[in-house]
């Protein structure tokens, strides 16, 4: 059955927990929907885990179109929501439904997900009356790690959390229809999460918010350049993917690879013409 927008807010009605993970691809995108996913973001973290940048900000809009367009291929039923990149929507609000209009027609988004609470609230107002899904993002939002100064945890003290609750607020207002909630206190998302009508979806920020989300290289061991305190690894995929390239980079070398079933055949009459 397909997710919408609409089973996120039936899932939160009904007490029911929503999951998320990452994709950047059609074969990864496929697996994950087969599996259940209710969703899939597109988030521009393939800036750090498929292009190998330090951070989120070198991203564009072509990057997020060219990668969420194959995950939306391979997604039937979970809803595909694309990242906006950095500077995609922060300068203008014009800026901001043009360019969540084009990652709807040609990266086949279901919805689109920018960062911000109270200063954004004009762009995700003037996004949703383009009729255009909005996931927001507050708390540890990567596109402002330097002028957080790094990835630090947010909402710690009380000027910072009820700022957080203000942009928790802001942003349902204008008509986000969930919001990520990254690294803050549990007990402020628990907060947060009770004070909203729309769902929260958690990345380090406790279980009592309404859906989680992980970056699904992170939690299949893929990702070894930095691992959140947040992430729990389901499987070790990393060291398994490693065996597989020496044993084939050995199997190769010592001619044990490819064997005959392995290899197409030929007559042995036509192969003696060619003498």
């Amino acid at each position: 059955m397909k997710n919408t927008v609409s089973t996120f807010q039936k899932m939160k009605d009904e007490g029911k927990k929503i999951s998320m993970l990452t994709a950047y691809d059609y074969s990864t995108a496929k697996l994950e929907d087969e599996a259940g996913i209710h969703g899939i973001l597109v988030g521009d973290s393939l800036g750090n885990v498929m292009l190998g940048y330090e951070d989120t900000i070198s991203v564009t809009m072509e990057d997020m179109i060219r990668y969420g367009s194959s995950v939306a291929r391979g997604a039937k039923n979970a809803l595909v929501v694309i990242d906006m990149p950095f500077m995609s929507y922060q300068t203008s609000v014009y800026d901001a439904v043009v360019n969540a209009g084009r990652l709807m027609k040609e990266g086949r988004a279901g919805a689109v997900k920018l960062e911000g609470g109270v200063k954004v609230a004009p762009h995700i107002k003037a996004i949703v009356d383009a009729s255009i899904p909005v996931m927001a993002h507050i708390g540890l939002t990567p596109q402002s790690i330097n002028a957080f100064g790094g990835f630090k945890v947010q909402g710690k003290t009380e000027a910072a959390a009820k700022q957080l609750l203000e942009d928790a607020k802001a942003v349902e207002e204008a008509g986000a229809f969930a919001v990520v909630l990254e690294g803050i206190p549990a007990k402020l998302a628990k907060m947060v999460t009770e004070a909203l009508h729309i769902p929260t979806i958690g990345i380090g920020a406790g279980v009592d918010c309404d859906g989680q989300i992980l970056v699904y290289q992170d939690m299949l061991g893929m990702f070894s350049d930095f691992t959140p305190k947040f992430v729990k690894k389901y499987a070790d995929l990393g060291s398994i993917m490693k065996e597989a390239f020496t044993s084939y980079i050995e199997e190769v070398g010592e001619q044990k690879f490819p064997e005959d079933k392995h290899c197409y055949t030929i007559k042995e009459e036509v192969i003696e013409k060619l003498y």
